[in-house]
């Protein structure tokens, strides 16, 4: 039921897209709610607020399943389905994406550059079409990931409960630390929060690597991966992003002219420079991906039916 539920999801997201911008409204929103009732400063807050909105949530969405599964197998293949619609898929983040690819080919750069600027949530102000199609990618690939590799690992490992589990972990930590942007000792309420998540995200981020080293340039990815991810501020980023850009044969990570990112950028992958024309490259890499998991899946599937 499992590859039959993720395979229904991908077919419904494809005829009605997953309204984003309204889950993205939504779990910021209930991140913020948290944060008023528990954050009073210290990291044990934190501790409670996560336990109680991330926590909670995945062990009642863990005991439904079952209950409905009890009950019958469809009931539980439904509510696995609606899970995985509003927590799982490209739409949710590949919006962003096309809509830039656009905008730089009918040359609105000053369009890209919004776009860009909405998406990262960071100024895109004297970016040239090739830092914004870098950009691009690199968001991409790290949206991808926690979008649909990373919620479909644990799906697989706990069913719905743990989708759930991964993107109210993943919420939480933007909303409390990732945006902050401050030292730990500045905002002690997120750090429980951060380290929950990068345990959560530790395994899923290798097994994203490593599929898009298999499904692109497997000795070019394995080889920035092993040389140039340390290199960069956040690991589990570098894994992903120095991963993406040897299997697409194309460089990422350059310095830009943004003053508050120009220091903290090292150079990732092989290769040339990227530019909008490995837009459709970054995006054919996802889905092979993506293809890869599915014929794996399914095999499983079968070999489970049939044992």
């Amino acid at each position: 039921m499992t590859f039959l539920s993720l395979l229904c999801v991908l077919v419904l997201e494809q005829l009605r897209a997953t309204p984003a911008a309204q889950v993205f409204a939504m779990l910021s929103a209930y991140a913020r709610f948290l944060e008023r009732h528990f954050n009073a400063g210290e990291v044990r807050h934190g501790m409670f607020a996560w336990l109680a909105g991330v926590g909670l949530p995945a062990l009642l969405t863990f005991v439904v399943h079952y209950v409905l599964e009890a009950i019958h197998v469809v009931l539980a293949f439904g509510f696995d389905v609606l899970v995985l619609y509003f927590l799982l898929g490209f739409r949710q983040f590949s919006h962003y994406f096309t809509d830039i690819q656009l905008a730089l080919r009918m040359g609105e750069i000053e369009r890209a550059r919004h776009l860009l600027a909405e998406w990262r949530g960071q100024s895109a102000e004297r970016l040239g079409p090739s830092a914004i199609a870098q950009l691009a990618i690199e968001q991409g690939i790290l949206s991808s990931h926690r979008h649909v590799f990373a919620p479909l690992f644990w799906f697989l490992v706990l069913g719905p409960a743990g989708a759930v589990l991964y993107r109210l972990a993943l919420t939480t930590a933007e909303a409390w630390w990732f945006r902050a942007g401050v030292p730990e000792a500045e905002a002690p309420f997120g750090v429980f929060a951060r380290r929950a998540f990068a345990v959560l995200d530790w395994l899923p981020v290798r097994v994203t690597a490593t599929t898009f080293a298999i499904v692109g340039d497997f000795e070019d990815a394995v080889y920035c991966w092993r040389t140039q991810a340390a290199q960069w501020p956040d690991a589990a980023a570098g894994i992903l992003l120095a991963s993406g850009a040897g299997a697409l044969g194309i460089r990422l990570g350059q310095p830009l002219p943004l003053e508050e990112e120009g220091a903290a950028r090292s150079g990732l992958g092989l290769g040339d420079e990227a530019d909008v024309e490995h837009l459709q490259s970054a995006i054919g890499l996802v889905w092979r991906a993506l293809v890869l998991c599915l014929l794996l899946l399914a095999l499983l599937t079968v070999a489970s039916w049939v044992g």
